[in-house]
């Protein structure tokens, strides 16, 4: 499989996967579920990431003119997992185990570095006429 193939194959799968987020966050501002815990943080975590799936299924079909949105996806999905390896720690230093840990920063990390090992090259940019 070459290298673009793989990344359109990621792209479809992660592109999916942020889509499916949108369910869960009807869910949630449905039934009021981010109020209980005082968890108004979930919903619009959720929010970003099913907005990012779309526009990850739409970058498949040419890849190289999507450069920027590859990368926004990989540095917020490695962004993301730095955050809650902090939280982890902060956690653990306080005698507390955050529930989904350590799964979900190997998640994120992975995403993030497979975005990046996968980017298209930058494109030459189309000399300028002369005029």
């Amino acid at each position: 499989m070459n290298r673009q193939r793989a990344l359109q194959v990621l792209l479809v799968l992660l592109g999916l996967f942020y889509c499916s987020w949108g369910y869960f966050l009807f869910g949630v501002l449905r039934h009021s579920g981010w109020l209980n815990g005082h968890n108004d943080v979930l919903p619009m975590f959720l929010s970003l990431n099913a907005a990012l799936g779309p526009f990850l299924l739409l970058a498949v079909k040419h890849p190289a003119q999507h450069r920027l949105l590859i990368a926004y996806a990989a540095w917020q999905a490695l962004a993301h997992a730095f955050t809650m390896t902090i939280q982890s720690a902060q956690a653990a230093a306080h005698g507390m185990h955050r529930q989904d840990s350590p799964l979900d920063i190997v998640l994120f990390a992975a995403i993030g570095f497979a975005l990046l090992a996968l980017l298209p090259p930058k494109q030459a940019s189309p000399a300028a006429a002369p005029i």
